[in-house]
């Protein structure tokens, strides 16, 4: 008995870890099993619908095609609409809490983009009241 009382790291005896693995193998052979026969009746009922359901799909293909690019249409349709309008409303969000001061995310780069285009701007009023300059200039002297 002394023998079958050996530790492991655990702290739990040898003939306790063994069992448990057994249990834990025992389990998991038996749910795969299920799953598997499960899996084998879930396609030999979609190939027996499918067989049975070929001719009528045949039959009323043109009011069933017609009908089935409609509907896509339309859930497409309402997906992109709660998309879109989802979108909107973290934006509205962003800019409500942007333009009260509470420096959403992207806030700093937004700042740092619109710093760079009124300098860069600034600098090309300035090259244009130059070239005009020059080129009333030039055209004055001829």
């Amino acid at each position: 008995m002394a023998q079958n009382q050996q530790y492991y790291g655990r702290g739990q005896p040898q003939q306790h870890q063994l069992s448990h693995q057994v249990a834990k193998t025992t389990a998991a052979v038996t749910i795969g099993g299920f799953l598997m026969v499960l899996s084998g009746l879930t396609l030999a009922a979609t190939v027996i619908g499918l067989v049975l359901a070929t001719p009528l799909l045949v039959i009323f293909s043109p009011v069933l095609v017609p009908a089935a690019i409609a509907l896509f249409l339309i859930f497409a349709g309402f997906l992109a609409s709660g998309g879109f309008g989802a979108s909107a409303s973290f934006v509205f969000y962003w800019m409500y809490r942007y333009a009260t001061g509470k420096h959403p995310i992207g806030a700093d780069e937004l700042d740092r983009a619109r710093e760079k285009l009124a300098h860069t701007a600034h600098d090309m009023k300035e090259k244009v009241e130059q070239f005009g300059q020059h080129h009333i200039k030039g055209s004055q002297d001829t």
